[in-house]
């Protein structure tokens, strides 16, 4: 079905969401400035390389109660990475099953609620891992792709990103996002602007202000439902299951969620 009449919550067109790799002490800073300006996302974690200590470090990993206590009541989804951080497509269907359930087991132990969205690590996904997450109970798989555009996609376990908050033209492509309502052709259909990385690239780029300029030019606005991947995905699934009349004097939504 078309999505020309898709609108998020709010009746807004647009749409915004993160999400950030490997589950390290940086994401501490990262989720302040995201809050700050109203902004959420999604944070993928591998929950077999949490740290056995704590430490006062800003660097590396959490341990498992530095991890729910930072991300338990932030607002921000957590989901699968892999319970080792391995890439899919280079290990047999056994282990790929492995790292994939034995995260969510653990994620779901952790956090009290089902775990069902998921990045790549390293990006690394074939069809053979596409229908293995699928068995496994995963709704959505991030990869590394970047259209460098705000498209959705139609296809939420191949799930591309607009880009990397490393781009060059990161802040014109923002601007660009912004403007998108003032083009008649494109006005009417829905877009979303999906940002990925790394927390701890900004520390080793010492690059924060990337993140902060980003984050104070797009949040905070009325017009830009900021959300979780999940949510997103979930929202855009309800959509799509809407039932209209021939005539679309008529629908019926199936789902549970407000659309």
């Amino acid at each position: 079905m078309t999505r020309e009449f898709l609108r998020f919550p709010g009746f807004r067109r647009r749409a915004l969401t993160l999400s950030y790799d490997d589950g390290v002490r940086q994401d501490k800073r990262l989720i302040s400035i995201m809050k700050q300006h109203g902004i959420k996302g999604t944070f993928n974690i591998n929950s077999g390389l949490f740290s056995a200590e704590r430490s006062d470090e800003e660097k590396g990993r959490m341990t498992v109660d530095e991890v729910y206590e930072l991300y338990a009541d932030s607002g921000m989804e957590v989901a699968v990475h892999g319970v080792k951080h391995l890439s899919l497509t280079d290990v047999p269907s056994p282990q790929i099953v492995a790292d994939v359930i034995d995260d969510r087991k653990n994620l779901e132990k952790i956090f009290g609620r089902p775990i069902t969205g998921m990045a790549y690590a390293y990006g690394a996904h074939n069809d053979k891992v596409v229908e293995i997450l699928r068995s496994c109970g995963i709704k959505y798989a991030r990869t590394t792709v970047a259209t460098m555009r705000f498209d959705i996609t139609d296809d939420f376990l191949r799930l591309p990103s607009t880009c990397h908050h490393r781009v060059p033209n990161l802040m014109e492509l923002a601007d660009a996002f912004l403007k998108e309502d003032e083009k008649p052709r494109t006005a009417r259909l829905p877009k979303l602007f999906y940002l990925w990385g790394h927390s701890y690239e900004f520390d080793n780029a010492d690059n924060w202000d990337v993140i902060e300029r980003f984050c104070e030019l797009m949040g905070n606005r009325d017009n830009i439902w900021c959300a979780t991947n999940s949510e997103v995905v979930d929202y855009v699934i309800a959509y799509d299951r809407l039932e209209f009349a021939v005539d679309m004097s008529s629908v019926y939504n199936p789902s549970a969620i407000d659309v």
